[in-house]
């Protein structure tokens, strides 16, 4: 192997035509040798093969595919359409680019931002020239004679032949090259046309995007302009005076699986059988047109579509007539699985073709190969693809890391190095479970696994030292892939230790071997965050249920990830484990999320496509690779990159990525138009950065609130909060006439609660204070503060401040939801008149303690909205919804003590509260930051009518949040306003201003 090529493989910049390559030789490995052109399309591959080898392999050829009609070798098409696009492109006058004004307008656009170094992200080269083949064979082909004739012919004939109902263009970039970003250039191309050109044929404003998991689905909501991280406006792709034109896009996001017809009613075995009879049966499963309407209604009546298949290999037609390739085991049913998955995805696009009509489908993917199982001779490049930029391209440009495969070891004798097709040498030799136990012995893994582990984790913990030594702020990312749930729960404990309990029923805690991946402490404790978690890829992509096994397997993390989530003040009640898990791994290494601090992810089936964490810098494969095109993707996982900044060459820096286990990688790599209806305007409201920064409003994130009973036995003065009034409303009919058919009725009441004696009331009450309220998390309840309380809930119950209407009872205090806000009124009343003291403190979100106007950015098409003083609002919009606050702003605006305020919409400051024992955020109006010596800032609501759980919210705000928030001392001074007669607002907000800062109005 080439030292020269590992030391400095990166030749190109990824914003120019790459214009060097690595010459490789007959075993597709590079030489030392430089070529001076850019590389052309063929099938290689950007692994390196093993030194040695038993004998010789065989390559992919064309020879038996091709017909009179169709040349199933794509790759001098490939090459000659990049020729072609390369002249057009470099035409210097636009006029003689042969495209539409807006066409021309989105080049110049792309093309100027890409060679802008001040711009952080900008398109790749590979990136903006996959969007340039599509634009030149829909707009300029058609216009340029034989050559462009014979390429739209040369696609339509490969299309007929694999898709007879489909007109398929297929841009091949290699994982890590931005699919996503190119899928909003074509939708921005095709959107802002067919909006300056209605009666076009060739522009639609429908698309469909199809993914092969919800992994990937849920990612591609940047394509929605209405998203607030879309990537027309976040990564600059529509030029700001376009963005209006952009909303008019119908855009439907879904993985394939929802093409599957379900069943309108359900439908027990035996009743099927019995409405069948002798005949076919009930027909329960939808129809085609009942499926589209579920999955794409706002797609029914928007004419033709414009389909998008990301990683488009799953989708094709099985080639008819074909000879099956003989398999069996595990490649057998991998064949079966990649024929069932592509024959539902391709009849899907076929019926929304029959019914809704589809002008073009463009379909992305770093392998467009078909599958085994297909008919087809696997790793068969599809024959519609268009564009080609392969792994070893984007190696050389340096989009990608650099993956290091084992090519030679010291053990005598094998073929290829062991490491390299790893399970070959232990798959049979795993543990299995032994008479008498529950489970395999993790700690009985073939030593040949155990070595390559250590070996493995032993270079994965000096690159962990690196990060922590530069400081990165997330760790790098180990993967394994297993073949099933038990053996990926015997690696995941071998690594990450596990508990077992011996003979005499004892609980004894085995470390883990690799120490960074360990989910236990020293002394024996699970760990709060997992550091390594299990997944099973299937299940999780499909939105299927997990399998038992696996949940069982690792129902300890799924509950610490679950705690952790609410943790964060997201509600996790109608959250199941699959999503729980896939937003564990949709997050890992994103700083703030769930994911963030996870180090090792063992992966039970495959995990291919769809999960994009940059952190990823070693994969162990323990499992058989069925197919080259799988080990390609898997390889892929860990192909991202950390770091996007060029060096003083202009060049990204060299990234590597270390692979074992996965072996297989040989290939590379008329009639009047009616006005369009103007849509709204949409504009974005963000944080003035940073010419606006010294207006920044910060505040906490609460959480809770920890209240401690005051020392003195004074009484509590309940004089100051509101009277709590039990209504029939709140909790129930408390009288109920029963009456029958005949007889004299009955009258059902309340009145026997009246025997329960005060004094049990307030033990129960105060039982609840105590056990509930004034309880730390974690930790035992403070019963010696029981006297105490019960004392306080007594002068309660017997003050006025208690109001008993329409036959309720104080016995019904002491139910849970009712007990939970007597108890928040009397903790209330406790804080009133003792700031000093620190009754009550707050208590902040852990992992994002910190709101601020600079965290704002979000898109929005309301009209309520108007621009306020730039001296006044550190965000562009204020954003209200009515008049009246609109007409509140102006008056907080012309304030002479506000120094900044901003609305409350979008911004993330919630205040927690109860209604009957639920957990409820409200969301007051504004925030106002005052001019005064101490940093203080005023919460205001403004409000007309006031019902029960207003004045709930405002007691919680003004008993609770603010002195809880003043205790802390960290955020300057707190205090909160209600204005509610929207006539005196002028009036009303100078006293309360005064009242805050201690000035008479």
């Amino acid at each position: 192997m080439s030292q020269s090529f590992f030391d400095a493989p990166i030749l190109n910049s990824p914003y120019r035509v790459p214009e060097r390559n690595w010459e490789l030789d007959k075993d597709g490995r590079p030489t030392d040798r430089i070529i001076e052109r850019r590389r052309k399309s063929d099938l290689i591959s950007a692994m390196p093969g093993a030194k040695a080898k038993a004998g010789k392999q065989t390559s992919l050829t064309f020879d038996d595919l091709s017909t009179g009609d169709v040349d199933y070798n794509p790759t001098p098409y490939i090459n000659e359409l990049r020729d072609a696009v390369d002249t057009w492109r470099n035409l210097p006058n636009p006029a003689q680019w042969r495209v539409s004004p807006v066409t021309q307008r989105l080049l110049q656009h792309w093309r100027s931002i890409q060679v802008d170094e001040t711009v952080p992200i900008r398109p790749f080269f590979c990136q903006l020239e996959a969007v340039e083949v599509a634009i030149w064979l829909s707009e300029v082909a058609p216009k340029d004679g034989k050559r462009g004739k014979r390429f739209l012919e040369w696609l339509k004939a490969s299309n007929a032949a694999a898709n007879p109902d489909l007109f398929r263009i297929a841009l091949k970039l290699a994982t890590g090259a931005g699919k996503t970003t190119v899928m909003a250039m074509l939708m921005a191309w095709q959107v802002l046309n067919a909006a300056r050109s209605p009666s076009s044929k060739s522009f639609g404003k429908g698309f469909l995007i199809v993914a092969p998991g919800i992994t990937i689905r849920d990612r591609l909501r940047v394509l929605k302009p209405s998203e607030p991280d879309n990537y027309y406006s976040r990564l600059n792709l529509v030029p700001s005076d376009l963005m209006t034109d952009m909303q008019t896009a119908k855009i439907v996001i879904t993985n394939y699986h929802a093409f599957k017809l379900r069943e309108k009613v359900t439908l027990a075995k035996g009743t099927r059988a019995a409405l069948s009879g002798h005949g076919n049966g009930p027909q329960t499963l939808e129809t085609e047109g009942q499926m589209l309407a579920r999955v794409m209604p706002e797609l029914m009546s928007s004419g033709p579509i414009t389909v998008i298949n990301d990683e488009a290999h799953h989708c094709y037609r099985e080639r008819p007539d074909a000879d099956q390739e003989k398999l069996t085991g595990d490649a057998k049913k991998e064949a079966e699985e990649n024929s069932e998955a592509a024959r539902l995805w391709i009849s899907g696009l076929e019926a929304a073709k029959r019914h809704l009509g589809i002008r073009t489908v463009y379909d992305l993917s770093a392998t467009p190969f078909f599958l085994s199982g297909s008919g087809w001779v696997e790793g068969t490049l599809f024959p519609w693809v268009a564009s080609d930029f392969s792994l070893m391209d984007a190696i050389e440009c340096g989009i990608v890391k650099l993956p290091r495969v084992p090519v030679a070891d010291n053990v005598a004798g094998q073929p290829e190095p062991l490491y390299r097709n790893l399970w070959r040498a232990i798959g049979k030799k795993m543990p299995k479970k032994a008479r008498g136990e529950k489970k395999p012995d993790p700690l009985k893994l073939p030593l040949e696994l155990q070595t390559a582990i250590d070996a493995l984790y032993g270079h994965y913990e000096k690159t962990y030292r690196e990060w922590e030594k530069a400081e990165v702020g997330i760790p790098p990312v180990f993967i394994v892939v297993c073949n099933n749930t038990t053996n990926s729960e015997l690696v995941r404990d071998y690594i990450a230790g596990f508990e077992r309990e011996d003979e005499n029923g004892v609980i004894d805690t085995v470390q883990g071997r690799c120490s960074l991946f360990r989910n236990y402490a020293d002394g024996g404790e699970r760990l709060d965050r997992p550091r390594t978690i299990l997944i099973d890829s299937s299940a999780i992509e499909s939105g299927g249920e997990v399998d038992k096994g696996f949940r069982e397997a690792h129902a300890a993390e799924i509950e610490a990830f679950r705690r952790e989530k609410a943790a964060r003040g997201e509600g996790t009640d109608q959250i199941d484990e699959s999503e729980i898990l896939r937003e564990v791994m949709n997050t890992v290494g994103k700083k703030g999320k769930l994911g963030e601090q996870v180090r090792c992810v063992v992966s039970v089936s495959m995990l291919t496509e769809g999960w994009d964490a940059n952190n990823v810098t070693h994969i162990l494969g323990l499992r058989a690779f069925g197919t080259r095109l799988i080990c390609e993707q898997v390889v892929g996982r860990a192909l991202r990159r950390l770091s996007y900044d060029v060096n003083e060459e202009g060049l990204f820096t060299t990234e590597y990525a270390d692979i074992m286990g996965i072996d297989g990688l040989n290939f590379s790599d008329g009639p009047r138009v009616a006005p369009p209806t103007p849509p709204r305007e949409v504009v974005q409201v963000r944080a003035v950065s940073p010419e606006r920064d010294h207006l920044e409003i910060v505040f906490p994130r609460v959480e809770g609130y920890r209240t401690d009973l005051p020392n003195d036995t004074l009484a509590v003065d309940f004089s100051k909060v509101e009277p709590y009034e039990l209504t029939p409303a709140k909790a129930g009919a408390t009288e109920v006439t029963m009456q029958g058919i005949v007889g004299e009725p009955a009258h059902i009441t309340l009145a026997h609660l009246g025997q329960m004696r005060p004094s049990e009331i307030a033990t129960k009450i105060a039982s609840h204070l105590v056990m509930h309220k004034l309880r730390d998390a974690g930790e035992a309840p403070k019963t010696h503060l029981f006297p105490r309380a019960k004392r306080i809930v007594r002068q309660w119950l017997d003050s006025d401040r208690l109001i008993l209407s329409g036959g309720t009872q104080k016995a019904q205090l002491t139910y849970k939801q009712i007990a939970d806000e007597v108890c928040d009124t009397i903790l209330h009343a406790l804080t009133v008149g003792r700031e000093g003291d620190a009754v009550i403190r707050a208590v902040l979100e852990p992992y994002s303690p910190i709101g601020s106007t600079m965290d704002v950015s979000f898109n929005t098409s309301k009209a309520t909205r108007f621009w306020p003083r730039p001296d006044r609002s550190h965000i562009n919009w204020i954003v209200t919804d009515s008049d009246w606050e609109a007409k509140l702003a102006k008056v907080i605006e012309d304030h002479p003590m506000t120094r900044a305020y901003g609305k409350n919409h979008n911004l993330g400051f919630e205040i927690p509260y109860l209604v009957e024992g639920e957990p409820k955020h409200y969301r007051p109006d504004f925030l106002v930051a005052l001019d005064t010596l101490e940093p203080t800032t005023l919460i205001i609501e403004a409000k007309g009518f006031r019902d029960a759980k207003d004045r709930l919210k405002a007691e919680t705000t003004r008993h609770q949040w603010v002195p809880g928030v003043n205790t802390l001392g960290r955020y300057g001074r707190w205090a909160y306003a209600e204005l509610l007669d929207p006539y005196r607002y002028a009036e009303d907000l100078d006293r309360l201003i005064g009242e805050t800062v201690g000035v008479p109005a």
